[in-house]
């Protein structure tokens, strides 16, 4: 099951709105076919495993070939599907090929699934176990669990700060605060997520393209801006770039209808989405539409207002810190805006999940908890 873990890990940021899943089937002790789920969500994870097993089978020298599928365990990180989509269920699948067990890490919130992919395997007679590595598979799945149960996407806000938590300085110069290896593991940060998101203020002041670059993406994650009067330019980096890779804005009502046409012109799509009483993009409102695409995985940069306001609304789920080991001072850029605080048991609480080093810098992930 840890090897399939692994083999689902490769398909984060470019299975959605599909889960990232991995199979492994075993005979005999021996590993006969590996898959994970492809990019868009086909096929799956378990239709991979079973065409590799038959093209060993295909080219082995026995007249007829042994049938090494029947019999097999194949371990599954996520029940296998139930409904009838763009191909059959996987529970069907498996159960033709006439394996004997399968071990699967979590049953499907899907409601078309939801224990019904086991109930198949059972009913065919297959032994089933579940709940294997359960806690490290919804932790890989997280994403895809929050968007079916709550609507919502994972998100995982980044900060690049320094010692003293500055994110630039009173001038607003901030590239570079990090180490080039720190930069290129937030470009593998992108590419693990679905989509990468900033505030309006961040997409004008840095004029980002918020790709991943130098690490041989195969695929560029969905670029979104929050900018509720469309007031970043179509000639931005971001507006240059639409037509090659993909920018959603998530805007208000109010929004010109000039800009709507030349974002649409340079090939973004935009989402139109209520405000709240402040007259700012309604932030809950804007990531249940952003589910509702299918993203499950959102990566966060910026800037300090949003993120302040992503964390009072309890819509971050991790933090993925960079520390770089310098001194801005007080009049620097500050990493988060207000939070609004009054006392110190009213503030977020974290806890840490991972650190390392990279190179001179820290980076550290947390989780957010109520």
């Amino acid at each position: 099951m840890a090897h399939a873990l692994r083999l689902a890990a490769r398909g984060l940021g470019r299975a959605w709105p599909n889960p990232a899943v991995g199979c492994v089937i075993l005979r005999d002790g021996r590993v006969i076919g590996r898959g994970h789920t492809q990019p868009g969500g086909r096929p799956h994870a378990e239709r991979m495993a079973l065409d590799q097993a038959r093209e060993l089978m295909a080219g082995l020298a026995e007249d007829p070939p042994k049938d090494l599928l029947r019999g097999a365990t194949a371990y599954v990180t996520l029940e296998p599907c139930a409904h009838h989509g763009r191909t059959p269920p996987c529970a069907e699948a498996l159960v033709a090929a006439g394996l004997a067990r399968v071990v699967t890490a979590l049953t499907d919130p899907d409601p078309r699934v939801a224990g019904q992919g086991h109930a198949i395997l059972r009913a065919a007679g297959i032994e089933v176990t579940e709940g294997v590595l359960a806690d490290e598979a919804r932790r890989a799945n997280a994403g895809f669990l929050k968007r079916v149960t709550r609507g919502l996407p994972l998100v995982t806000l980044k900060l690049a700060t320094t010692l003293d938590g500055r994110i630039a300085t009173a001038a607003g110069e901030s590239r570079w605060i990090t180490s080039p290896l720190s930069r290129r593991h937030v470009h593998a940060q992108r590419l693990a997520h679905d989509a990468v998101l900033v505030g309006a203020g961040t997409a004008r002041a840095d004029d980002p393209d918020l790709t991943v670059r130098d690490i041989g993406a195969p695929a560029q994650p969905v670029r979104i801006v929050i900018d509720s009067r469309l007031s970043h330019s179509p000639d931005s980096r971001l507006g240059q770039s639409a037509a090659r890779a993909p920018v959603w804005l998530v805007h208000g009502p109010a929004a010109p209808a000039d800009a709507r046409a030349a974002w649409q012109a340079r090939g973004a799509r935009l989402l139109p989405c209520p405000l709240d009483g402040a007259g700012r993009i309604d932030l809950p409102q804007a990531f249940r539409t952003l589910a509702a695409e299918g993203l499950t995985r959102i990566f966060c940069e910026g800037g300090g207002s949003l993120a302040a306001e992503l964390i009072r609304q309890g819509l971050v789920d991790d933090l993925a810190l960079y520390g770089a080991g310098r001194l801005i001072g007080a009049d620097g850029i500050p990493a988060l805006g207000a939070l609004g605080l009054e006392t110190l048991a009213a503030a977020p609480h974290l806890s840490l999940r991972e650190t390392r080093s990279l190179g001179p810098d820290i980076f550290s992930l947390w989780s957010l908890t109520p």
